[in-house]
This record gives C-alpha cells, sequence and structure tokens, in this order.
C-alpha cells in the first residue's frame, strides 16, 4: 500500500531540486563581479549534480507506481524552493537567494527521510539521506563562499 504522505514528499522534493537547478542554472549565466570565473564554474557543477538527482527523484515516484511532476506548473504547485525571479543579482544576493533556497530543500528532503523510515520504505529513505548529504555539503560551500 502507497504512503500518500512519502509520495507528496517525494513530488515536493523533486520538484524542488528541479526549481533549485534552474536556479542555480540562471545563476550560472548570470554571475558578474570579481569572483565571476569560480562561481561560474561552482554553480555549474552544482546545477549539473541537482539535474540528476530530479532524475533520480522522479524514477523513485515510478517505482513506486506513481507519475513523476513534468510542467513547469506541476513543479511550481508542489515545489518547497522558490524561482529566482530577479535576472540581475550581486554574488552576494546570489549566493544569500541560493543558501536560503537550500535550507528549505534540505528540509524537505530530511521530512521525506523520516516518513518513509516510518513507512519501512528503506529505498525512498536512502535516496533522500543521499540526496540530503549532498545538499548540505553545497550549503557548506555556498556559506563559505559568503564570508
Amino acid at each position: 500500500m502507497k504512503n500518500e504522505k512519502v509520495i507528496q514528499l517525494l513530488k515536493e522534493a523533486q520538484s524542488g531540486t528541479y526549481v533549485l537547478s534552474l536556479n542555480t542554472q540562471k545563476c550560472h549565466w548570470n554571475v558578474e563581479g570579481i569572483n565571476f570565473h569560480s562561481l561560474h564554474l561552482m554553480f555549474d557543477a552544482q546545477y549539473t549534480m541537482l539535474a540528476e538527482d530530479v532524475d533520480v527523484l522522479a524514477e523513485r515516484l515510478r517505482a513506486l507506481g506513481e507519475y513523476a511532476p513534468g510542467s513547469f506548473k506541476e513543479f511550481e504547485k508542489f515545489s518547497p524552493v522558490d524561482a529566482l525571479e530577479k535576472t540581475k543579482l550581486s554574488e552576494c544576493e546570489m549566493l544569500q537567494f541560493l543558501v536560503k533556497e537550500y535550507e528549505k530543500l534540505i528540509a524537505t528532503l530530511l521530512k521525506l527521510v523520516e516518513e518513509s523510515s516510518k513507512s519501512k520504505d528503506d529505498g525512498t529513505a536512502d535516496i533522500a539521506l543521499g540526496q540530503s548529504e549532498i545538499r548540505q555539503k553545497t550549503l557548506w560551500m555556498l556559506r563559505s563562499s559568503l564570508k
């Protein structure tokens, strides 16, 4: 029997990861300033990893017999992560925005770990835990870049 709470959190995690990937790619395209080169490369690595992880979450939904969100409207509906609406931001504003949104995604992933563990869905718990650890490392890198 499907756990609807796990399914909902999986959709939130998948959608949030997709939105965060787009946000990071937008920062990659539009970053300017003294740290352009290093931030441009860092954002590239981050959005590439996020895009791969979206696929893992979508495939987990399918493995559980659910359909994965796949439109901008669906991502907006399920995502705990806000879309980056502004185009011109300073390096610092980009980093601050991404820190805030990574925190939201990590919280969702940790709820997913908790809920899927409760329902003995070890596969989902393992995926969510692994992705939360990667997101926490990225969050550390973003925060360190702000200092």
